[in-house]
């Protein structure tokens, strides 16, 4: 059952990489792709993610490396226009592992959910609004958009997370494996600064 496991998480992390999916939907896939029963139990996203950075290692680790820099310093223009909200970054271009696929996922903390939509529109950017799974499991309102990158040569969503204000103690608790989930503004510029060649 482990190697079933493992090579689900494997399989997932290829279309993880090469389709841009999110871990569910790639998981899912994998395992409609392999052909085992649905009630199959699916690998969880630490196993997918240690997938993920050894399927970049071995088929991306020319190209990667300068696509995540993209998308990160892309996350910090959007961070700083967006500064009065406290935003954290989550998701693969926090923790590493994004490519020219990967979205930028931003969690912001707001006094008043309606001032972020504010925002946007005083920067002229037509955004969708939706409503999401949050990070602590209730609903919260989301804001998706477009946003080129110059680096890459093409558009990059960007999904804004609004999350209330005092929400952001519970954001900074660090994940399962001890590593944190999210970073402000300082934060991934620094890694950022850590990851530039020397």
């Amino acid at each position: 059952m482990e190697t079933l496991t493992h090579e689900m998480a494997a399989h997932a992390a290829r279309l993880v990489v090469e389709e841009g999916l999110d871990y569910g939907a790639a998981k899912r896939r994998a395992l409609k792709a392999m052909g085992v029963p649905p009630r199959t139990a699916l690998p969880d996203n630490d196993l997918v993610e240690s997938e993920v950075r050894a399927y970049l290692a071995l088929f991306h680790a020319d190209t990667q490396p300068g696509e995540l820099a993209a998308l990160r310093r892309l996350a910090l223009v959007w961070m700083e226009r967006l500064a009065e909200f406290r935003p954290h970054i989550a998701g693969a271009v926090w923790n590493g592992t994004a490519t020219r696929l990967s979205d930028i996922y931003l969690q912001l903390f707001c006094d008043d959910p309606k001032s972020a939509e504010i925002a946007l529109i005083d920067h002229r950017v037509d955004y969708q609004p939706r409503s999401v799974t949050g990070f602590n499991g209730a609903r919260v309102d989301a804001l998706s958009f477009s946003s080129h990158c110059a680096e890459l040569g093409e558009p990059i969503g960007v999904h804004l997370m609004i999350h209330d204000h005092d929400d952001l103690r519970g954001a900074l608790k660090p994940g399962r494996q001890g590593h944190s989930l999210r970073g402000d503004h300082r934060a991934l510029a620094q890694r950022l600064h850590e990851d530039e060649p020397t």
